[in-house]
Order: C-alpha cells, then structure tokens, then sequence
C-alpha cells in the first residue's frame, strides 16, 4: 500500500473510531435507562452518575481522537475506560435472565470484542 493510502486508512480508522465513542457516550444520554440497568449491583446507587460520567468520558475520548495533540492521550484513556465498563458487559453476560431481549450468545459474544476494541483505540491514536 502506497504511503497516501496508508494515511487514508488511518484517518478513516480515527474518524470511525471517534464516531464510535462520540456515538455511544450520547446514546448515554438519549437512552439512559437502558445504560442504567447494566451498571453493576455494587454500583446500582450510583447507576445515573456512573452513567453520564461514562457518557461523558466516551465523548470526549472519541473527540480528543481527532486532533493530533490530543490523540496520543486519548488511546490510553480509552482504553483504560474501555476496562472501566468491563464488568458490566460481565454482569450482563452472567445475568442473562435481566437480559432477556438480548441473546445469550451475543451477551457472551461481545465480551472478546471489549480487548479488540482496546486495541483499535490503542493503534489508532499511535500515529
């Protein structure tokens, strides 16, 4: 691959990767509850800021993707809160009966995607 093309396939990856978190931290927002019921028991009390925190996190995580001063920060801070909301897709996973409208293969199912998306966040942001 040319030099250029590789440029083109890295901007693409950036731009789709900020879409991705930019996306998710305001679905936070227009569908809360939804957000809310995965949050762990242990954190149940704390289910709304747990959830516009996160929110907040992704947004600002997919957007310091974009800008090169900022991008080589924002891969470790996605994924360090890509390990933060691990335990939910967990709880989800081991609580399939509160999860009755999702399938159970795909509870189990997104869990190996969590590490796949930590490293596209991590090359993404290197160069």
């Amino acid at each position: 691959m040319s030099a250029s093309g590789k440029k083109r396939e890295q901007r693409l990856s950036r731009g789709l990767l900020a879409a991705f978190f930019v996306g998710s931290g305001v679905n936070h927002f227009a569908m809360p509850r939804a957000y809310e019921q995965i949050v762990p028991p242990r954190l149940q009390g704390d289910a709304k800021r747990v959830v516009a925190v996160s929110g907040v996190a992704e947004i600002v995580g997919g957007l310091a993707v974009l800008p090169s001063r900022t991008r080589r920060l924002a891969g470790p801070g996605l994924v360090a809160l890509l390990a933060a909301i691990f335990p939910a897709n967990l709880y989800m996973a081991r609580s399939p009966e509160r999860f009755r409208k999702i399938p159970r293969w795909a509870l189990y199912g997104r869990l190996p995607l969590q590490p796949m998306m930590m490293w596209w966040a991590w090359r993404a942001t290197r160069r």
